[in-house]
């Protein structure tokens, strides 16, 4: 088995920018950090990622995905988790970033209601979904 990087991409930012090219998916927030003032009502992927392995003679990251997604009403989050997940998963085959190829992406888990304890007015869903990411 090879050794892994001593840094994996960035693959938070890689998937941001993958929802970002979806023009179903504009007018909401597509970020890793929520943005200043966000108090759980407005439509937003937040990104994460939630561990994952490096498969080394392939040199593949194979990272979990988390799509915490919120909107201003709970048909609206699910709709908005609906389209943040089919557009990673259209993904697969594609070149994100200057040298990463997604082989993959397998749902893991969602969409799931989950109450939101931070921010008492949202409308929440959860989703995770593993890439298998080749890493030059």
């Amino acid at each position: 088995m090879t050794t892994p990087p001593s840094a994996f991409p960035d693959v938070e930012k890689l998937v941001v920018d993958v929802l970002k090219a979806d023009p179903a998916l504009a007018g909401a927030v597509l970020a890793v950090q929520p943005p200043a003032g966000f108090d759980g009502t407005q439509a937003a992927v937040l990104v994460n990622r939630r561990g994952g392995a490096w498969i080394g003679d392939l040199h593949v990251d194979m990272p979990l995905i988390e799509f915490e997604v919120y909107g201003p009403t709970k048909e609206a989050a699910h709709v908005l988790a609906n389209g943040a997940r089919r557009a990673l998963l259209a993904a697969i085959g594609t070149r994100i970033g200057a040298n990463n190829v997604v082989h993959d992406v397998e749902e893991q888990d969602g969409p799931r209601w989950l109450p939101d304890y931070l921010y008492r007015g949202a409308h929440r869903y959860l989703c995770v979904l593993r890439l298998s990411l080749t890493v030059f």
